[in-house]
């Protein structure tokens, strides 16, 4: 009979054993060490459910119908609008589904509605309210509303998925301006390096704040505006950690010998000094996405953001200056960016936590 050793299976056998933590690549090892911090891999799995959630607001959050059986015939009123004649009115208006004539038209019988669960979009004004506006939360508004009438838990929804792309897409020009200008100067060094340290200490002493408000005042306010005026000063601080990887990495015997054997210096750059640069770029990626959120709910607390009656958390805090007596206002958004920037807080620990290289063997 053949003997099976310690930890083996005979042929055929299903039991399978971990892989030493010696023969996993060094991302897996990594990933191990994010998993087993519970506090940033929860908080990437929350995170990442709040903002799937959030790119679904139309279907959580709309003043339509999903779906619509009347007297027979399906309708798709969140994807088409429909005259109000379609469903029994008088005017070939769109239909405004909120209008209680309109929902006991719906409501007859052999007849069926399916409605978001919350049936408010985010410019959506509560005409039928029973309460002045702000209105304290109630079973018509689960949040209340704002001082316009507008129902505030879809302020949330849409206004958190407003700061959540926002704050990628400026994450994302950022580190590609600032991972490009790091590895020009921390790979060729001398007067490159040198020329671009002088070019972006000027360009860091522009008053950032001032120019934003010059813009707002000269252009219509926009968020492409917006993004292109942040990232135009976002990338300086990630472009110092990069220069700084390449000036360590660009003396390594891998890259002379490289450029021994007549490697160009795009290929050396790009496919061999960048794979071994990228820990301080992705580290601080949840730092940097948490610092663009904060910076356009400040820009929009100070009226200088998004255009008026796009959804916004910094309007909505703003609205709470202006209405203490309305505490659901403050508290609510207050709590949803708060919760944000602690998840990204926390998966930013994480992260930097499994890339050090000090932890590398536990």
């Amino acid at each position: 009979m053949d003997q099976v050793g310690p930890g083996l299976m005979p042929a055929g056998g299903t039991q399978t054993r971990a892989v030493p933590a010696a023969f996993l690549s060094p991302g897996r090892r990594a990933w191990q060490r994010f998993r087993r911090n519970r506090l940033g891999f929860y908080s990437l799995v929350l995170f990442s459910i709040l903002v799937v959630l959030s790119l679904f607001a139309e279907v959580l959050s709309n003043d339509r119908p999903l779906l619509v059986r009347y007297q027979g015939e399906w309708y798709f009123p969140i994807v088409r609008d429909y005259p109000e004649t379609t469903f029994g009115g008088d005017f070939y208006t769109p239909t405004d589904y909120l209008d209680p004539f309109v929902r006991a038209k719906l409501k007859e019988d052999h007849n069926w509605v399916l409605y978001p669960p919350n049936h408010y979009g985010a410019r959506t004004l509560n005409y039928f309210a029973s309460q002045p506006n702000p209105a304290a939360p109630s079973g018509e508004n689960f949040f209340g509303t704002d001082d316009r009438g507008r129902d505030l838990l879809a302020q949330l929804i849409y206004g958190f998925r407003v700061s959540v792309l926002f704050g990628l897409a400026l994450t994302i020009v950022g580190v590609l301006v600032g991972v490009l200008t790091g590895a020009v100067q921390g790979y060729f060094g001398g007067k490159t390096d040198l020329a671009f340290q002088r070019f972006i200490e000027i360009w860091g002493s522009m008053p950032e704040l001032y120019l934003l408000i010059i813009f707002s005042a000269v252009f219509a306010p926009s968020v492409a505006l917006l993004l292109i005026l942040l990232s135009l000063f976002g990338w300086m601080g990630l472009s110092d950690y990069v220069r700084a990887e390449f000036l360590r990495n660009r003396q390594m015997d891998y890259v002379r010998a490289a450029k021994a054997l007549g490697v160009g210096n795009n290929r050396i750059m790009w496919r061999h000094i960048l794979p071994n640069s990228m820990t301080p770029v992705v580290t601080f990626l949840p730092f940097r996405m948490s610092a663009a959120i904060l910076a356009l709910t400040s820009l929009d607390f100070l009226g200088l953001g998004v255009p008026p009656g796009t959804p916004s958390l910094g309007e909505l805090l703003s609205q709470g200056k202006a209405n203490l007596d309305a505490w659901w206002i403050s508290i609510s958004t207050f709590a949803v960016l708060v919760i944000t920037l602690l998840l990204l807080t926390f998966m930013g620990d994480a992260l930097r936590d499994a890339l050090d290289p000090r932890k590398a063997e536990k």
